[in-house]
């Protein structure tokens, strides 16, 4: 997972030399899980920048930089700390295309490690998506494998809006294949992968929990009852198409997710899934 993150942002930088990555640490020898390894020696120091433990300044510049025309992928090492950039992303990047008409547009990628893992506190284990998610402008992306992640990286990097990139910190070391030939140019059409075909209760997993529920369905197997999981890449915009199409085959749903359940985004699935009938 953490390579195929690599692999994207390398990619993309060698497409478009208007593509930066700045974050904390990020030219270190092991920066995030490392996902920026080699970036800073093959693209030098004006694409490749470390920054200050600023994350409200740092978020404010790479705004300024998306207006300049260029394609910033921020680094936040913990969502945690995304609170306190909202002014940032909530007030100036979300809403700059509706602001000025059509006549700025903000196309910034802003990479959120969420979740917890050995020594993270309740300051550093926070999956704080569904708040991001609940903005107008702002897309969310959180995807659970490795060529997900190549795919929807490439794909938010390209697209001219804002772009929260979710990964959990115990995905980094996920294995699984990554098809570098596909064009991601746009938005990925399918949001969501379903395995399993039909089944007795359909599971949605986000980020890690969907390696989780993909762990739980031939437990459920064991017990005779045959899982459906779906896999949501794409947070907002929010289709819902193949969780509902799993559903009408099953009939019991199970959302599994990494954040607080109140006003949660597995909420938002069950309010749309109970309006449609």
């Amino acid at each position: 997972y953490a390579a195929a993150i690599r692999q994207a942002l390398e990619d993309a930088m060698v497409a478009d030399p208007s593509v930066v990555v700045l974050g904390q640490a990020v030219s270190d020898p092991k920066p995030t899980y490392g996902t920026t390894s080699g970036l800073a020696e093959k693209f030098g120091a004006d694409r490749v920048m470390n920054t200050p433990l600023s994350e409200d300044g740092m978020t404010g510049i790479a705004v300024g930089m998306a207006l300049a025309g260029l394609r910033p992928v921020l680094v936040h090492i913990r969502a945690d700390f995304l609170l306190l950039t909202f002014n940032q992303l909530v007030n100036m990047a979300a809403p700059m295309k509706w602001m000025y008409g059509g006549r700025l547009r903000c196309p910034m990628v802003v990479r959120a490690v969420i979740g917890k893992s050995w020594g993270q506190g309740p300051q550093h284990s926070k999956g704080v998506y569904p708040m991001l998610a609940h903005v107008p402008g702002l897309k969310v992306a959180a995807p659970a494998f490795p060529g997900a992640a190549y795919l929807a990286l490439r794909a938010a990097i390209r697209d001219d809006d804002p772009v929260i990139f979710v990964e959990h910190r115990l995905l980094h070391d996920v294995e699984g294949d990554v098809d570098t030939d596909e064009h991601p140019d746009t938005m990925i059409q399918d949001q969501a992968v379903v395995h399993g075909g039909a089944g007795d209760v359909t599971l949605v997993g986000v980020s890690w929990m969907a390696v989780e529920c993909l762990r739980a369905a031939p437990l459920l197997a064991e017990k005779g009852l045959r899982a459906d999981v779906v896999i949501p890449t794409w947070l907002a915009p929010l289709d819902t198409s193949l969780i509902e199409a799993s559903v009408a085959r099953t009939g019991r749903l199970v959302i599994v997710d990494n954040s607080w359940t109140f006003c949660g985004w597995g909420a938002e699935v069950v309010a749309r899934l109970a309006e449609g009938g």
